[in-house]
């Protein structure tokens, strides 16, 4: 990892849904040396950690591309022809993703070693600690659930770090993860006190809710002679796969970190800080932003191209400049996993659109999917909108559809990195796996599920019936929100799931979800393979 000199941003604040938000505007590039002169020049420098998030390693595209090597996704070739078919190595970004990770970690650093010497209120320095020490443990954790083992920066290298590191195991990778996000957890204030700052900032909720993660993930990945049976194959039949042990867990306490991670998001839930919003398709209206259930989500501006994403471009049907088609969907398999009056597709999924729409003469009213024809052939407009088979059978998700600019590529979307309906599910697989299918495990699945108009979660069910209902129902819940695929890898059946599935054809498009051994990792930035003497190579297979 090469010295990288610390950015510097400023706060700007955005008027959302009556609350302050942030997002920053970069202006400059200082030394350190010239820097951290008082209050303002602190939190500058901590905006300027959260504004990696805008870059083309993250939210711009590759942190939620990435997720999209899963079952659940489907895509344009020309889109998803390489991580969406197990080529990321062909990814144009593919060296980003490793890059911006570091870059926060370096940035964090910094931070940690020079607000000390600022003269400012103890409170804020407190909090600005415990972010910038939230945000590295992050870019750990998913370090480690995207390469495995990886090198460990804790200090800059203006410091003495050494640029060239060997990589870390990964129980050693997450130790760093634990600690961090410990010592944020300390560190931070509620959502709820005023102290805790813009919208926008992680709070110790937060800190709080990827602590219990962490554990999952490490117990889920180390859980041995277990089974997990999973809904999908060329007849999207029910599978049941003898799960692996994630390589690198082999040691860790499967039962001891459920264990942790079922008490730490108890505290979450327990709090009073969160609850869901009323209904499913509350949670993505621009007037719900950082409100209820958004624990934490990347912010974005209207008009701003630097703090703008791509998600409406790429995920929502209607699309003014493309011809009224985006580039990823949900497979049909996957829309055939939720009962028919469940929200999350009766709203979450478009079953009405136009394409071609930039002719007059000839709209094309496309309807989605051929089983719901009576239901959905007429709008409101009296337009009459028919099934296409042959192209656009295409389950298109809404979760991103609600942007102040749809005509342009870029919008301001949000993306949400932790919902509390998340957490409600943290805490139910946990119990399970402790204590097995008791009352409590169940209330919380069920509290997202009728929020959905879903039905109640089956009764009676065993241990491994309810694992498999709970890993499906994070599925249903959080799919394009960058958590199947980690899902798949952390309980062991990411191989097994995806070659049981082959090669998805939905009219004209086709999508290989065939994978190797190496494609349980990413590779490894090759910036970093060819400059880092001490690394050991690339991950196996790359």
């Amino acid at each position: 990892m090469r010295k990288i000199f610390l950015f510097i941003g400023v706060v700007v604040v955005l008027n959302t849904a009556c609350n302050k938000a942030l997002t920053e505007k970069p202006y400059s590039f200082l030394s350190v040396a010239n820097f951290y002169q008082n209050e303002a020049d602190a939190m500058a420098a901590v905006s300027g950690v959260y504004n990696t998030f805008w870059g083309w390693g993250m939210i711009k595209q590759p942190y939620w591309l990435t997720d999209l090597d899963c079952d659940h996704a489907m895509g344009a070739d020309w889109f998803l022809g390489n991580i969406g078919a197990g080529n990321p190595s062909a990814f144009w970004g593919i060296n980003n993703i490793w890059g911006d990770h570091y870059l926060i970690i370096s940035r964090a650093n910094s931070v940690l070693e020079n607000i000390g010497k600022v003269n400012m209120n103890a409170d804020i320095r407190n909090r600005l600690i415990g972010e910038v020490t939230f945000l590295r443990g992050w870019a750990y954790l998913d370090l480690v659930r995207v390469y495995g083992a990886v090198p460990v920066h804790l200090r800059t290298v203006s410091s003495g770090d050494a640029p060239d590191m060997p990589k870390s195991s990964v129980a050693e990778v997450f130790n760093v993860v634990i600690n961090d996000f410990k010592t944020a957890e300390k560190l931070l204030f509620p959502a709820s006190d005023t102290r805790s700052g813009e919208k926008g900032r992680v709070t110790r909720g937060v800190a709080s809710a990827f602590l219990a993660k962490t554990y999952l993930t490490m117990a889920s990945g180390a859980l041995k002679g277990a089974s997990l049976t999973v809904q999908g194959g060329q007849d999207n039949g029910n599978y049941t796969y003898a799960k692996d042990v994630v390589a690198g867990y082999e040691n860790l306490d499967s039962r001891a970190y459920f264990d942790s991670a079922r008490m730490k998001s108890l505290e979450v839930l327990k709090s009073g800080e969160y609850t869901l919003f009323p209904n499913f398709m509350d949670i993505w209206q621009i007037a719900s932003r950082n409100q209820k259930e958004h624990m934490w989500e990347i912010q974005s501006q209207a008009g701003n191209d630097n703090l703008q994403t791509n998600l409406y471009y790429y995920f929502n049907s209607a699309q003014p400049d493309r011809s009224g088609v985006a580039a990823v969907w949900m497979t049909n398999n996957h829309y055939k996993e939720y009962e028919h009056d469940d929200e999350r597709i009766l709203h979450g999924v478009a079953h009405q659109y136009i394409v071609d729409y930039r002719n007059p003469l000839y709209p094309n009213f496309v309807l989605y999917p051929e089983e719901d024809t009576a239901l959905y052939k007429t709008d409101a407009a009296g337009n009459k909108y028919s099934w296409n088979g042959t192209y656009y059978n295409r389950a298109y998700s809404n979760k991103f559809s609600y942007v102040s600019n749809p005509g342009t590529s870029n919008s301001d979307a949000f993306f949400p990195m932790l919902r509390y309906a998340e957490v409600m599910l943290i805490y139910a697989e946990a119990e399970n796996e402790v204590n097995g299918p008791t009352a409590e495990a169940y209330r919380y699945v069920d509290s997202i599920r009728l929020r959905s108009h879903a039905s109640p979660t089956p009764v009676g069910l065993s241990q491994q019936d309810l694992r498999s209902f709970i890993f499906a129902e994070r599925g249903r819940e959080l799919v394009f929100e960058a958590q199947r695929r980690y899902d798949l890898l952390r309980w062991g059946v990411y191989l097994q799931v995806m070659n049981k599935l082959g090669v998805v054809i939905q009219g004209n498009d086709r999508l290989s979800k065939v994978r190797a051994s190496r494609n349980m990792l990413f590779p490894i930035s090759t910036d970093e393979v060819n400059t880092n003497s001490k690394l050991g190579g690339n991950n196996p297979g790359w």
